[in-house]
């Protein structure tokens, strides 16, 4: 009986010195969060906030029933709007609700994304806001709001994931560190045959 339930694990031990070269499975960045991890919660609770923000931006713009390319200066809390900045709005809006319902790893990186992309918009826009491409009716304070809109999306994005210091459970630590994390594993793991030999003495 003993002989028997050893050979598996014999078996086991002498594959790898046939020449097939074991291949150790990382941690992928690609790999979702769990919901329920802070993390994951950070990046889905800025998604929502900014959406729920521009959401409203653009349905209040829309309720005004300003223009479509109007220019002639119609401001909804303090911001020039027409119609086709409401409509872009409640689009990026909606796509950040559906970052936060998704959450996880596709939270962060859309959140990083679109940051990137509110940050290129407020140059675009503050290039063009003398000239008749200014198809958005942007003025000043709509390019400074989308600098901090751009911000804040990419503080909520890259939080956790580029800063130092983080603690050694963070999923991106672990990907980025994967012999620590295997030599810690070992050490985890290493005394447990000791510990279930004394309960048996």
């Amino acid at each position: 009986m003993a002989t028997h339930v050893m050979h598996p694990s014999r078996r086991h031990k002498a594959g790898p010195a046939r020449g097939k070269p074991t291949r150790r499975k990382g941690i992928h960045l690609d790999e979702h969060l769990p919901v329920d991890h802070s993390l994951s919660r950070f990046y889905r609770v800025g998604a929502g906030l900014m959406g729920l923000l521009l959401l409203a931006f653009g349905i209040l713009g829309l309720i005004d029933r300003i223009g479509f390319f109007d220019t002639g200066g119609d401001t909804v809390g303090g911001l020039n709007t027409n119609g086709a900045l409401s409509i872009l709005s409640i689009c990026v809006g909606l796509l950040l609700f559906v970052g936060m319902v998704i959450g996880g790893n596709f939270a962060s990186t859309l959140n990083m994304v679109l940051g990137i992309a509110f940050i290129l918009s407020g140059f675009v826009n503050l290039a063009l806001l003398d000239t008749g491409m200014n198809f958005l009716a942007f003025q000043m304070q709509n390019v400074l709001f989308s600098f901090v809109a751009g911000l804040l999306l990419m503080m909520f994005g890259m939080y956790g994931r580029v800063s130092g210091g983080l603690p050694h459970d963070n999923p991106y630590w672990r990907a980025r560190h994967p012999e620590q994390v295997s030599r810690e594993e070992r050490r985890t793991i290493a005394p447990m045959p000791e510990v279930s030999k004394a309960k048996r003495l």
